[in-house]
C-alpha cells in the first residue's frame, strides 16, 4: 500500500441525527424530519475531521495543491440527497461544509474606493450545493417509487429466514410493548421501532430513565437484520443492492474527474441517508470481511474513497477505502473485492461497469418500470450531472477510446489464454475523461 500521493477524495457521508422519522416498512418512503442542534454538531464535527485529515498540510492524507483556506469552488463539489429525510440531510450537508472550511478573515474584497468588506460571520465560506431530488435525479433515492425493489422487500419479509427472525423477536416485542405507546411490533415495522425509541433515548430525559437496559441494544440488532436484508442482495446487480449501485454512478464519474489532469476537482461530498452504505459493503465484497458492516451505520458516519498515485515508475491511480461509523471513531481502512491493499482504478471500474446504474433509464429499466406505466419516469433525463461540463461534453471521445482499449484487451488475453472473463458487454460508459496514461495504465495492469 504504498501509495502516499492523495490526488483527491469522494466522501459518501450520512446525516446528523434528526427527530423521529417513519420509513413505510414496503414503499421505504419517509415521512419529514427535520435535524436537531445535536445532528449539526456531528455534521460540522466530520466536516472539521476531514478537513484535519485531507486539507492539512502536515496530514500523511493531505491532498496535494488543494486550496485549504479559502476555498476554491472549482476543487470541491457538493452532491445532497433531497428527497426521504431531506432537510436533515440538507441541514447536515451545510454543517460539514461550515466544519470543512471554517470562516476565514481572508475572505474578503476591496472594492474601487478602496473600502475592504470582510464577508459576514467573519469570513463564512459560501460553497453551493447540487441538490438531488428523485423528482428529476434517482441517483441518490433510487429505492423509493421502484416496484422491483418492492417487490424484493416483500420478498425478504416472506422468507423463511425472515418468518424464524420474527418469531425469535416475539418475546422481546411483548416486553418493549409499554414503551412504544401503540406502534406496531412486529420485524416488518422494527426500522421504525429502533427510530423512535432511539430519538426517545437521545432526546427525552424521562423516557431515557424508564427504558430498560439492552432494550436499545436489541431493537438495534433486529433493525440491523431488517435492514441489512432489505438493502443487499447476493448478485452484485441484483436489486436489492440498488442503493449504491445508482450512488457509485456519481462516485466513479467524480474519481474519473480527478484522475484527469484537465479537470480542477479534488473533493467530492455526497451527503445521503444509511441505506447506499450498507449496499455498497455487499456489493464490493467488504462484508465479507468485516460482517460487522451488515448494518445500520450511526448518524455521522463516512465512507471515504482516496485516490492516489503510485511512485515512480509505475504511476497508476489506486484507491484506498477508509470508514468511519459515526463521530466517535477515526477512519479505518477496508478493503474491497477481496484485495488486501489499495484497489487500481481502472480495476475497480471494471468489476463494477456491469452493476452500476448509470442514467435515469436504467434505473427505470432495473425497478421493471414499462414505458406505458412509468412513461414520466422514462422522459427524465438520461443521466445524472457530473458536475462539470467539460466532463459531460468528452463523454463521446471517452467512450470510443476506452471501448478500443478494452477490444484490444481482450484479443490480447483470448490469444494468450490467460484472461478472466466477465458475462455482460466488455464496454464502459463513463462521463469523463481521463489522464492520458490511463490506457496503458489498464494494460499494464493486466
Amino acid at each position: 500500500m504504498s501509495h502516499p500521493e492523495v490526488l483527491g477524495v469522494v466522501v459518501l457521508a450520512r446525516n446528523g441525527d434528526r427527530t423521529e422519522c417513519y420509513q413505510d416498512p414496503i414503499t421505504q418512503k419517509s415521512e419529514y424530519t427535520q435535524s436537531t442542534p445535536l445532528g449539526e454538531a456531528q455534521a460540522h464535527q466530520l466536516g472539521a475531521y476531514l478537513r484535519n485529515l485531507y486539507l492539512n498540510p502536515s496530514s500523511s492524507s493531505h491532498i496535494r495543491g488543494i486550496h485549504s483556506d479559502l476555498v476554491d469552488l472549482k476543487e470541491v463539489h457538493v452532491r445532497v440527497k433531497v428527497g426521504g429525510e431531506g432537510a436533515a440531510v440538507f441541514d447536515s450537508a451545510t454543517a460539514l461544509l461550515q466544519g470543512l472550511f471554517p470562516p476565514n478573515p481572508a475572505n474578503r474584497i476591496t472594492l474601487a474606493n478602496e473600502t475592504t468588506i470582510v464577508a459576514p460571520l467573519n469570513g463564512y465560506q459560501y460553497i453551493p450545493v447540487e441538490t438531488v431530488e428523485p423528482n428529476n435525479d434517482r441517483s441518490l433515492e433510487p429505492w423509493t417509487d421502484c416496484p422491483a425493489f418492492q417487490k424484493h422487500v416483500q420478498d425478504v419479509q416472506n422468507s423463511a429466514e425472515f418468518k424464524e427472525m420474527s418469531r425469535n423477536a416475539q418475546p422481546f416485542f411483548g416486553a418493549l410493548r409499554d414503551f412504544v405507546f401503540g406502534r406496531e411490533t412486529s420485524m416488518e415495522n422494527v426500522y421504525n421501532i429502533w427510530d423512535y425509541v432511539n430519538s426517545e433515548l437521545i432526546h427525552n430525559k424521562t423516557y431515557a430513565h424508564r427504558l430498560p437496559p439492552t432494550f436499545i441494544e436489541q431493537a438495534r440488532g433486529y433493525a440491523n437484520l431488517r435492514e441489512d436484508a432489505i438493502y443487499s442482495d447476493k448478485a452484485m446487480g441484483g436489486i436489492g443492492n440498488i442503493a449504491s449501485r445508482a450512488a457509485l454512478s456519481s462516485i466513479l464519474k467524480a474519481l474519473q474527474r480527478i484522475a484527469f489532469n484537465g479537470d480542477p476537482l479534488q473533493f467530492m461530498v455526497i451527503e445521503s441517508t444509511y441505506q447506499p452504505f450498507i449496499s455498497f459493503f455487499h456489493q464490493t465484497g467488504v462484508v465479507d470481511s468485516h460482517p460487522e458492516l451488515k448494518a445500520i451505520p450511526d448518524f455521522g458516519s463516512a465512507l471515504a474513497i482516496e485516490l492516489r498515485r503510485a511512485p515512480p515508475p509505475d504511476a497508476r491511480d489506486f484507491l484506498r477505502f477508509k470508514f468511519r461509523n459515526g463521530t466517535h471513531e477515526d477512519f479505518r481502512t477496508i478493503h474491497v473485492f477481496k484485495h488486501h491493499e489499495d484497489i487500481p482504478l481502472t480495476e475497480f471500474i471494471y468489476r463494477l461497469e456491469n452493476s452500476v446504474i448509470d442514467s435515469n433509464r436504467e434505473w427505470a429499466q432495473a425497478c421493471s418500470i414499462s414505458s406505458e406505466t412509468g412513461s414520466s419516469w422514462l422522459g427524465l433525463p438520461e443521466r445524472a450531472t457530473t458536475g462539470s461540463k467539460l466532463a459531460d461534453a468528452s463523454l463521446g471521445v471517452f467512450l470510443a477510446l476506452f471501448a478500443m482499449m478494452i477490444m484490444v484487451f481482450v484479443g490480447k488475453a483470448i490469444r494468450r489464454r490467460r484472461s478472466v472473463r466477465l458475462s455482460g458487454p466488455e464496454v464502459y460508459e463513463t462521463a469523463s475523461p481521463v489522464r492520458s496514461s490511463l490506457q496503458w495504465q489498464f494494460a499494464q495492469q493486466h
